[in-house]
């Protein structure tokens, strides 16, 4: 009786620990704790957000995102430090409602998107299988770390 026990509490604690993995799986599949080091975008995309960073963006922030006068830098240590542990929500909130400087919101939301995504490429976040989704609920649930976190 004593060995059909333990075989039960054993079969138990598999069955549990596989409902964990699953869940976990399950949850970065739904965007929780996601990072943007899991490829949360394309290379298609970041191509187009190239486009129109060049053509809207780069007369304040430069030709290679380096920053100009009082406009920031969108690459490097200080702009992944300054972003670090926020969300791609927020990022995307204040480029769609601050950009470009001189007549925010002008672009739509996929030009927005999109330009988030070239800015993630220059940073040498790795690309995905994927865009970024539309929803702000959903950029929200993806955290920017300036270091790419351990497994």
């Amino acid at each position: 009786m004593r060995t059909g026990i333990t075989i039960g509490i054993i079969g138990l604690f598999l069955m549990l620990f596989a409902h964990a993995g699953t869940h976990s799986q399950q949850a970065q599949a739904n965007g929780e704790n996601h990072s943007v080091w899991d490829g949360v975008y394309t290379p298609e995309q970041a191509k187009r957000g190239e486009e129109v960073y060049v053509t809207r963006c780069s007369t304040c922030h430069g030709a290679k995102l380096e920053g100009v006068e009082d406009a920031p830098s969108l690459t490097g240590k200080s702009f992944l430090d300054g972003w670090d542990g926020l969300t791609l929500g927020a990022l995307f909130e204040k480029v769609r409602k601050k950009m470009p400087r001189d007549n925010p919101g002008q672009l739509s939301r996929q030009q927005y998107l999109d330009v988030v995504a070239y800015v993630l490429s220059a940073n040498k976040i790795p690309e995905g299988k994927a865009e970024l989704p539309q929803e702000l609920e959903s950029l929200r649930l993806i955290r920017i770390d300036a270091v790419k976190p351990s497994k």
